[in-house]
């Protein structure tokens, strides 16, 4: 009798166990594709219509992804004003992220992310000690934290690292990142997910850099770029802000192009460059842009002023909404560059660009097993950092060599197994793994109606 009790209650619990409603993976976000020069979501063109949000700012590092409840807070202010994107500038691949993404998700709110940290970065000033294996990994282990989100976006290698001429000599290290990154993405088989590099807004060398990004084989060469632009400042026009000479000066650039930052606060903000942004006038070249930015800080471009669970919105954001909502998309294509494809290598022109070809540096040795490998554990913001860390590239690449690597495991994951990365979220989070844990829990809960409470499970 209390043998067929037992098998009973163990065939009851595990009943329950597997009759348990299991988490489905989420197929209902549409990832966002590169064609030509211009970004798809299924078979529409994709035009950015977003904010830089990082709340914090520089003072103070923090993840807003992380934080699911400002994030939750913040969101219902994106859906107010029409948005699509959100860029984030520093994130700690610590951390989880799964309930902050799926929320942006569901608000049909994509991320732009940056992989660098102020501790893992290059520095322009000296770039070849930071180009190693210890920044690499960090920046792989982001990689493995946001890929299977389908509302990740893309990624940027790099924000302003060329800030003038003398600079410009960071650029192979800059190029080099950004096909790791790519290379890292497809050996590790994720899906194609975009990344590119956001530069400044100068004109010493931004259409030189915009090429170089663009120039060589396709494994060196970018699948976007943006750029931060500030010229337009109300009250202004297409032609008054030089806009319509950028127009000109990028038509038949062979990648997507957006604006990485605007909206200048020189006079007061009423974003009539959002008119011209999404016309046919500027569609066949640029995809859109980020609104700088979402928070107060103390450069004071905020479009809300946050108090820990408040909220205020400022006269900013209320003419940003204004804008967007007097504003829509082009029909059709937008007029894009259906072919896309590679431009020559800008010649040197010193002292504005001191860069000769196209030889980049090779990836730093101990770095090339994280393609096979993964990334492994990711330091977070409490990681050590990278500047003078790790081994540095000594030698110069092979055209080509940024191709995919086999991987050691097809499970796409992207990781190792000591990797904290999250496989779950807007991609699809994953059913658990059947263990004993819960068929004992289901025949403890028989076995106590059955006999009392006194039965104890040791």
């Amino acid at each position: 009798m209390k043998g067929s009790a037992v098998a009973t209650a163990l065939t009851l619990g595990a009943s329950t166990v597997l009759a348990a409603p299991s988490i489905q993976a989420r197929d209902d976000v549409t990832a966002i594709t590169v064609k030509g020069n211009a970004f798809f979501k299924g078979d529409d063109r994709f035009y950015i219509r977003g904010v830089d949000y990082q709340p914090g700012g520089s003072s103070k590092l923090a993840d807003p992804i992380a934080d699911a409840d400002g994030c939750k807070r913040d969101i219902k202010k994106f859906t107010e004003l029409g948005l699509n994107t959100i860029r984030v500038y520093s994130v700690d691949n610590s951390q989880d992220h799964d309930e902050c993404m799926n929320a942006l998700a569901d608000a049909g709110i994509y991320l732009v992310l940056d992989v660098n940290t102020p501790k893992y970065s290059l520095n322009r000033a000296d770039p070849a000690p930071s180009y190693n294996d210890v920044y690499l990994q960090y920046i792989f282990a982001t990689i493995d934290k946001f890929a299977n989100y389908k509302n990740t976006l893309a990624f940027f290698s790099g924000n302003e690292v060329i800030n003038d001429g003398p600079s410009s000599k960071a650029a192979p290290y800059v190029k080099a990142v950004t096909r790791d990154l790519r290379q890292y993405i497809r050996s590790r088989n994720y899906r194609e997910i975009p990344v590119g590099y956001s530069a400044a807004d100068i004109d010493t060398n931004r259409l030189q850099m915009a090429e170089y990004m663009n120039c060589g084989t396709d494994d060196e060469r970018s699948d976007f770029f943006a750029f931060n632009d500030y010229s337009w400042c109300d009250p202004s026009s297409f032609t008054t802000s030089g806009w319509d000479q950028k127009v000109k000066n990028f038509t038949g650039y062979g990648l997507p192009l957006f604006l990485s930052e605007y909206g200048c606060n020189t006079n007061k903000r009423e974003f009539e460059e959002v008119s011209a942004l999404y016309n046919t006038e500027m569609t066949g070249v640029y995809s859109g842009g980020l609104v700088y930015e979402y928070s107060q800080e103390a450069s004071d471009y905020g479009l809300v002023e946050i108090s820990g669970n408040d909220v205020k919105t400022l006269a900013d954001y209320d003419a940003l909404k204004s804008a967007f909502s007097k504003t829509s998309n082009p029909q059709g294509d937008g007029g894009y560059n259906k072919t896309g494809g590679a431009n020559p290598c800008p010649a040197k022109d010193s002292p504005n660009w001191d860069v000769d070809g196209d030889s980049l540096p090779a990836i730093p040795e101990p770095a090339k097993k994280y393609m096979t490998q993964g990334a492994g554990k990711a330091p977070g913001f409490s990681g050590s950092g990278s500047m003078n860390a790790g081994t540095a590239s000594t030698s110069t690449a092979t055209p080509g060599s940024g191709s995919a690597t086999s991987s050691s495991s097809s499970s796409g994951s992207g990781s190792s197994g000591t990797s904290t990365g999250s496989a779950g979220a807007a991609a699809g989070l994953q059913a658990p793994a059947l263990t004993m844990t819960p068929v004992l829990v289901g025949l403890v809960t028989v076995l106590s109606t059955m006999f009392g409470a006194g039965l104890i499970l040791v």
